[in-house]
Formats: structure tokens, sequence, C-alpha cells
């Protein structure tokens, strides 16, 4: 029967997993995640609110307005009763993938355009004028170095005299 007394392997091994769990929180990446999952429920609500104010009715045009009716009769006869639940048969409702499709394209149409387009060409700009600080830096620092090979010449010149000086 394991104890768990302070210091005892139970008790270090609590005290590791709790504050490696307390760690996890605090550092943030938990807090992005959260609002992550929150705009992304919200994002899809209005996905599909889009899905079946605009487009059902743009589909519904040319058949029925609601893209959940569509089906297909795998065995027959397929009947559903008033709430729309099957009661004989073996429909394949390929009209409500549809829709699940349609929004999930829209979704990721949208991510893609306003989140992650914009955030890879911030990225590379970034990246860019990050390259040309360096570059800017790496002769500067090649005109300092001259600079400081100039001085110590001129320095090595005083000391010599003016006799010596046949080298700069």
């Amino acid at each position: 029967m394991a104890h768990t007394t302070k210091g005892s392997l139970v008790s270090d091994k609590k005290d590791s997993l709790l504050e490696g769990f307390k760690a996890f929180l605090t550092r943030g990446n938990v807090i992005d995640l959260a609002v992550a999952v929150v705009i992304g429920a919200a994002f899809t609500n209005v996905v599909n609110s889009l899905v079946k104010g605009v487009i059902n009715p743009v589909v519904g045009a040319f058949g029925t307005k609601d893209l959940d009716r569509y089906t297909s009769c795998l065995q027959e006869p397929c009947e559903t009763n008033a709430a729309g639940d099957v009661v004989s048969g073996i429909p394949i409702m390929w009209g409500t993938v549809l829709s699940s499709t349609l929004s999930f394209l829209i979704t990721a149409a949208v991510v893609y355009f306003l989140m992650v387009l914009p955030m890879a060409k911030y990225l590379a700009r970034r990246a860019r004028l990050l390259a040309a600080k360096e570059q800017v830096e790496e002769v500067m620092e090649v005109s300092e170095l001259e600079v400081l090979k100039e001085i110590r010449d001129a320095l090595v010149a005083q000391r010599r005299g003016p006799e010596q000086s046949g080298t700069p």
C-alpha cells in the first residue's frame, strides 16, 4: 500500500503533474485555443445561416426549397412521418450531405481568404524586412570593421613616428 507522505515518490509525481498542468494553463496557449473555439462556434452559426438563408433558396429555385429534403430511396418504400423520422425503407439523404459540404467549403474559403492568406502575406513581408535589416546590420558591421582597422593603422603609424611609417 502506497502512502503519500511529503517527499515520497507518489507525492512527487502528483506535485509535478499539478505543476505541469498549472504551467500548461498559464502558458497562454489554452486561452488562445478557447477563444478560437468560441469564435469557431459562432462562425459556424453564421455559415449555417448563410447556407439555409441564401444557398437553400437559390437551390430551391430549381427544385425543393430545402436541401435536406433531397433524398433517394435505397430500399422501397421510403416513408417518413410528420416529424421527419423514417418509418420504412432506407433513405439516402444526399441533400443533407450536400448542405454540410457547402457549409464546409464556405467556412474553409472564409478562413483561408480572411485569415490564412493575410497572415501568410504578413509573415512573408516580416521575413523580408527582417532579412533586409540583417543585411544592413551586416554591411554596418563590415564598414565599422573597416573604420576600426583604419583607426588601428593610424595609431600604429603615430607610435612608430613619421620616419617609420612606410606602410599605413
